[in-house]
């Protein structure tokens, strides 16, 4: 059984994650955007730390929190004046917005439950032989998740080159 602290510590994480993603998404200053985002990848990190997965939550701290929000930082700052205020959403935009927004959700919904055992993967989160390691072997495995994990960084390395370019030109 778990501790009380362990338990308050877990909402603590879970809630700073809600707050700060809800902020990330609804500020209009694009770099306190990019600073709310590192606030939700050290509460995972913490979240990670909790559960023992050491390795994880430094990775998630050096990779995430350290390269990739300094990476948008850089990123905002070579193609966007940082005090510039974006225009207010029209009221046309905005339910365009809600609307696929909504059917975002939906659609992951659909593919998460569809992809996914319910009582297969709480039968396996359950085993106490399922180690770190099987779970890194099995995403990224030849049925799991290599070849997405691999397009995403062709994709991240192709952003990478046209904020050069961009950057570039002006």
């Amino acid at each position: 059984m778990d501790s009380i602290g362990n338990v308050i510590m877990y909402f603590v994480f879970a809630l700073a994650i809600i707050v700060f993603s809800v902020l990330t998404v609804t500020t209009k200053k694009i770099l306190r955007s990019a600073t709310y985002l590192l606030f939700v990848l050290l509460a995972t990190a913490g979240i990670y730390f909790q559960m023992d997965y050491e390795f994880l939550g430094a990775t998630q701290i050096a990779v995430y929190a350290g390269g990739i929000v300094v990476l948008f930082v850089f990123a905002i700052m070579l193609t966007h004046k940082p005090g510039e205020d974006s225009d207010a959403l029209t009221s046309h935009r905005r339910a365009m917005g809600l609307t696929a927004c909504g059917l975002g959700v939906l659609v992951c919904g659909a593919a998460l439950f569809s992809f996914v055992k319910i009582k297969e993967a709480v039968e396996l989160a359950a085993a106490d032989n399922y180690t770190i390691d099987k779970l890194g072997s099995d995403l990224l495995s030849n049925k799991g998740y290599l070849l997405p994990f691999e397009a995403l960084s062709v994709l991240l390395l192709a952003c990478i080159i046209g904020a050069i370019v961009i950057a570039r030109k002006r």
